[in-house]
């Protein structure tokens, strides 16, 4: 039997938590509660106390609890620490290192692994300050899952802000518990002979990072109805991000128009054409990693209709006068400032497919370009099977045929470890 110590914050997704517990306690795990006041707003210690056939933990100063030092004994005994809803509140004062409440007192007593579940307003969420303390807390060792993109509370609000699904984080928590608490990179602390606390090596080696990654097509208008596009289905930058997301990375995926599903727990930007795309990119910086795995249309139509192009009988197609669209990968990758410390390109080639892997590289100043043969026989777009080349300035690497999720997730490890690798020669 596992210990999961669950600290409610005040939201309106704090509802969930009772499912939660319910289900928590199906699978065999004993679940012990701390509400703060502003949880209670919302649902009362006697539901969660029902559910959780435990006492519920309220105050710090509770005369009976402290007598024993309520609040180290709760963080002491837990297997794990899951915050949710995790306001945007409670992770301003959780990177603050405060203990002024119980709740916070017990999170910064606890040398358990810790799993934040935020919910807020996405305004809230995207806010400079909610991100800076995310970026904190992540490098503290705080794993985080969600939020999700979706309705909000309010009416006619929507976008990333809402709490992880219940199935979803059940499954997280006993992935951390299964693996001993190591996946939440938060670790337990070990004191060495000179007094100095160090963490034990997380088993997600992309914790506290930032992965950025761009997928699918651009749509580049030509009037109201049409558009220039390619044949990308946005299945392998979809997967890429996916993957890093499950290796412990804080990330954003700025997605062209695809027809598949954002990866869950991922903060994605909606976007249509290759200048917003751009845009998007700049605003998500900085990160550790960028992986530009969109295919960015290379040209647009310089002034497109303002309304639907007629044909008429006997006339001549209309002429299009196309210019050259922003080079999203080069931009990034000759950044003065905010550079990341590693940026991967994709070359989609239909021969050559090396040779012209190389020049990219060299020619947009990038560190890794994976390479891929998109012709139309091999079935790489829209399909599920990829198989790539990973040109760097040491060489290139002749990787065989992969699940596209398969390739993510060896893309994603070898950057994990390359990142590694420089923080230790630092």
């Amino acid at each position: 039997m596992k210990r999961v110590l669950l600290v409610i914050g005040g939201g309106i997704a704090a509802y969930k938590c009772l499912d939660l517990i319910r289900r928590l306690r199906e699978r065999g795990h004993a679940v012990r509660c701390v509400m703060t006041k502003a949880a209670q707003e919302f649902i009362t210690p006697l539901a969660v106390g029902a559910i959780s056939n435990d006492r519920v933990a309220t105050e710090l100063f509770d005369l009976d609890a402290e007598r024993e030092i309520g609040h180290i004994r709760l963080a002491r005994e837990a297997d794990i620490v899951v915050v949710a809803p995790a306001t945007a509140d409670l992770l301003a004062r959780m990177a603050q290192g405060h203990a002024n409440d119980l709740a916070t007192a017990v999170l910064l007593a606890t040398r358990a692994p810790i799993l934040a579940a935020p919910a807020m307003n996405p305004a809230m969420w995207s806010h400079a300050a909610t991100r800076r303390n995310v970026r904190q807390l992540e490098a503290d060792g705080v794993t985080f899952i969600g939020p999700n993109a979706g309705e909000m509370a309010e009416r006619g609000e929507a976008g990333v802000g809402r709490m992880a699904e219940v199935p979803e984080l059940v499954e997280r928590i006993e992935s951390v518990l299964a693996d001993g608490g190591s996946e939440s990179g938060f670790g337990f602390l070990n004191v060495s002979a000179s007094g100095r606390a160090s963490a034990s090596q997380p088993a997600q080696p992309l914790a506290g990072r930032h992965v950025l990654v761009t997928s699918g097509p651009t749509h580049e208008p030509i009037d109201p109805v049409r558009y220039i596009a390619n044949r990308s289905s946005g299945k392998q930058g979809h997967a890429i991000a996916d993957a890093a997301r499950r290796l412990g990375a804080r990330v954003t995926l700025v997605s062209g128009p695809v027809q598949i599903a954002d990866p869950d727990g991922v903060d994605v930007r909606h976007v249509e054409t290759a200048r917003q795309m751009l845009e998007a990119v700049e605003a998500a910086l900085p990160a550790d990693i960028a992986v530009f795995a969109a295919a960015v249309a290379d040209w647009r139509v310089a002034a497109p209709g303002r309304g639907k192009i007629k044909k008429t009988a006997g006339a001549a197609p209309p002429s299009l006068e196309l210019v050259e669209n922003p080079d999203i990968l080069g931009t990034v990758a000759k950044r003065g400032t905010r550079r990341p410390s590693l940026v991967v390109g994709f070359a989609a080639e239909t021969q050559s497919v090396v040779e012209n892997a190389k020049t990219k590289r060299k020619a947009k100043g990038v560190d890794w370009i994976v390479a891929n043969d998109v012709s139309e026989s091999e079935g790489v777009f829209g399909g599920d099977r990829n198989r790539v080349h990973l040109v760097t300035a040491e060489g290139v690497e002749d990787w065989p045929e992969m699940g596209k999720d398969e390739v993510a997730d060896a893309l994603l490890k070898r950057a994990a470890a390359l990142l590694a690798e420089k923080r230790e020669s630092v």
